[in-house]
């Protein structure tokens, strides 16, 4: 059994010594990276070979990459490395790094070619001048062999230690045993359906319902494929926090079910929740656990690695105990786990960390999408870019001063753009080219002026910095699914500003190649109707499944009215306070419990629950503010306890409209005041024009599906269990209308109102 590594995380594990050090940053896009090996490759004579792929043996490990170039007429093997800034501030472990993978190749090429020499050539391409910095050193075969086995032995131990680790693993997965009694209705089908898309390498998008255990039930089945699909890796990607937790939860009910199974779990967090010296910047002069990141990584890396649950509280105490970065701990650990809890962001983004190690490791992966009707709108946000001029006109008075020309450049630009608009909002097809290369420009001295200043920008300048590298990288990707749109705001008495964005409409175009990238992807949630809607704007490859999973609740469990004599309409607001304050009223007198009434926004909210505070004072109520912090939200679910009785205000699609649980008594009933759909506003109107022209359903794509999706979010926190009993009052005569009614859940009855106004 051979143990198989590419060359650049073999010497990412016993090359990296030192400091952690990232002043030489930011390192080039990956689109520029692509361009400049191009470029330096187009410049070559004809014989030259790109990407030529490499392999080698030593004892039980295969060492395997792609060089990036070959010219047999020099005899010249070459790493090229793109940069920005100035190569000479370049950290010396940086530079002994990119050696190592230059002498990994040139021995693989000895060998290949049966070589005796080879000269070796670190390629230095700045991207901004196109400029050259070539290192040429000489070597013998033997010298790099003898420099490729000392590496191999140096990560031969490690190598045995998780092919050991894999086999235990996979040996004691196949044995794996459901970890509870029995199946939940509804969990078998999914946990079979999840398998099945396993073993054929397919897509799965699974409708399944709150409360049949979906967590549980896709990742057991994910485990008890590892060794049949000998997948590397699970990625269970979530869109809250919340959803983490209950990832982890699951996994340790399933260690907790199994006497060995020898399982690395690992949650990933943000840098900023993750950061133990917010106030010290990333490299060893500034914080001590950068000082040395890399000697004393080795001890760090095992310590973790003998943990099955490595969560954030883990994580923490291994890091702290070895003098370590917890965040960079993390990383590395990514590289080692079996199973990784993380953000949407960590596979999705344009730099995602584990999409990028999967590419570059070719690991097998399974990704799990918890709550997958969230990727949608996340992933717009992952794929769009705005800049806000109030925020420029701030870091151009404090700048160095050496910046503030290109600075003052990126303002003219936007200024052109700016008073060639005559309304308030308008939205373009193109991007803004000018403005695009001011900006590019301006980020280039930015970042030559971050390698001559270590001490770094004041956090204002290096936020906007990277917005607008952001900014850029989207432009670069710009197309007929974006829009390029201005919003001009007053912002200081007699002078306008505006807020510039390139805004992601169908994020299917970056979503679709990663969801096929993994051996499977299944998307879940208990929301994901109309089926095309999902299809279309995440870009599921053709040979997606669909499975509707049945429902273990019945419809008497669930008393599901339509209050169609309310207009929840902005223009009929006023006219339906008293009418919704006199429904929960009577609701609440008929059966006294706990309540939660979902609504529009906060306005809707604060004036429904001062005006119920008014008539009724009887009944309890609380309300969720804008802003609330986790303290604060967790605060608002602790009011609702199996002996309270009252009324919690809250808006739809916020923090207590899905991913929250409740059973019991501690939930009977939701009043739901709104349609759901998205602010009618200038942006929402283009959208609406973009899907249209699109797909043909501009209003049902932009404003019906979301709307009522985050509907079905907020009634199925009523239900949670085969014995709760609960009540739904959906209020608003467009829930009579049949194309709305066929978006709700099948198992739902919906009855007629038991609502008589008083009006």
């Amino acid at each position: 059994m051979s143990y198989s590594i590419a060359v650049r995380a073999l010497c990412e594990f016993t090359a990296k010594v030192g400091d952690l050090d990232l002043r030489f940053t930011p390192s080039p896009t990956a689109l520029e990276g692509i361009v400049g090996h191009r470029t330096v490759a187009s410049r070559r004579s004809e014989d030259y070979q790109s990407e030529v792929a490499l392999e080698g043996l030593f004892k039980s490990l295969k060492v395997k990459g792609r060089a990036d170039g070959y010219d047999p007429a020099q005899n010249c093997l070459e790493e090229v490395k793109t940069y920005r800034g100035d190569l000479s501030r370049q950290p010396a472990n940086h530079r002994q790094l990119h050696w190592a993978q230059a002498k990994v190749y040139g021995w693989l090429m000895c060998q290949k070619l049966q070589l005796e020499r080879i000269n070796l050539a670190l390629v230095y391409f700045d991207i901004v001048s196109e400029k050259e910095t070539c290192l040429v050193e000489s070597f013998s075969a033997g010298q790099l062999q003898a420099f490729f086995e000392e590496h191999c032995l140096l990560f031969l131990h490690w190598a045995e230690q998780e092919m050991v680790h894999r086999e235990r693993r996979n040996r004691a997965a196949q044995q794996l045993k459901f970890p509870h009694a029995g199946f939940r209705p509804g969990q078998r089908h999914l946990a079979e359906s999840v398998f099945k898309a396993l073993s054929t390498g397919c897509c799965l998008m699974a409708q399944a319902p709150t409360g049949i255990g979906k967590t549980v039930g896709t990742l057991f089945p994910m485990l008890k494929a590892l060794a049949p699909q000998q997948l590397d890796k699970v990625f269970f990607l979530t869109a809250k926090t919340p959803g983490r937790k209950l990832a982890l939860d699951a996994a340790q009910v399933i260690l907790d079910s199994s006497d060995a199974l020898p399982l690395r779990i690992l949650e990933m967090i943000a840098r900023d929740k993750a950061c133990e010296h917010p106030d010290k910047a990333c490299h060893g002069e500034s914080c001590p656990l950068a000082q040395g990141f890399y000697d004393r990584l080795p001890a760090a890396r095992q310590a973790a690695s003998e943990r099955s649950l490595l969560n954030q509280s883990a994580l923490r105490q291994v890091a702290l105990e070895h003098g370590v970065c917890p965040y960079y701990l993390s990383q590395e650990m990514a590289r080692w786990a079996d199973v990784v809890v993380a953000d949407y962001n960590y596979y999705f983004d344009f730099s995602a960390l584990l999409f990028g190690l999967a590419q570059a490791n070719q690991w097998k992966v399974a990704t799990l999408v918890d709550e997958a009707h969230n990727l949608v709108e996340r992933g717009r946000q992952m794929y769009s870019a705005s800049l806000d001029q109030s925020a420029l006109n701030g870091v151009r008075k404090t700048a160095p001063e050496a910046l503030k020309k290109p600075l003052q450049r990126v303002n003219r630009e936007w200024n052109a753009l700016h008073n060639q608009q005559a309304g308030v909002y308008q939205a373009y097809d193109s991007p803004p080219q000018k403005l695009l290369q001011a900006l590019s420009s301006c980020s280039a001295s930015i970042g030559d002026y971050l390698n001559d200043h270590p001490q770094g920008l004041d956090s204002a300048l290096q936020n906007f910095y990277f917005e607008m590298l952001q900014f850029c990288r989207v432009g670069e990707l710009f197309d007929e699914q974006f829009l390029f749109d201005i919003s001009k705001r007053d912002l200081e008495r007699k002078k306008n500003l505006s807020q510039v964005c390139l805004r992601n409409v169908v994020p299917a175009g970056f979503i679709g190649p990663r969801l096929t990238a993994a051996r499977s992807t299944v998307l879940f949630s208990a929301t994901l109707s109309p089926r095309h809607y999902y299809a279309d704007l995440l870009g599921t490859p053709a040979n997606t499944v669909w499975i509707d999973v049945e429902s273990p609740f019945h419809a008497d469990q669930l008393q599901v009215h339509i209050v169609n004599q309310i207009s929840t309409r902005f223009v009929h607001r006023q006219a339906s306070l008293a009418p919704i304050v006199e429904l929960i009223a009577q609701q609440f007198s008929r059966r006294p419990g706990n309540y939660l009434a979902f609504f529009s926004s906060f306005d809707y909210l604060q004036q429904v629950a001062q005006l119920l505070a008014e008539r009724y004072p009887q009944i309890n109520l609380w309300s969720q503010s804008r802003g609330m912090v986790e303290e604060q939200r967790q605060q608002f679910l602790d009011q609702f306890t199996a002996e309270s009785q009252g009324v919690g205000f809250a808006v739809l699609g916020g923090a207590f409209g899905e991913g929250i649980d409740l059973p019991g008594a501690r939930l009977i009933g939701a009043f739901i005041a709104t349609l759901g759909l998205a602010q009618l506003n200038p942006v929402n109107e283009q959208l609406k024009r973009r899907m249209a022209a699109i797909f043909g359903a501009g209003y049902d794509y932009t404003y019906l599906y979301p709307g009522v999706q985050k509907v079905v979010q907020a009634a199925g926190r009523v239900i949670r269990t085969q014995q709760d009993q609960g009540v739904v009052m959906l209020i608003d005569d467009r829930f009579g209308e049949s194309k709305v009614r066929q978006l709700l859940p099948r198992w739902w009855s919906i009855e007629p109102t038991l609502f008589h106004s008083a009006q």
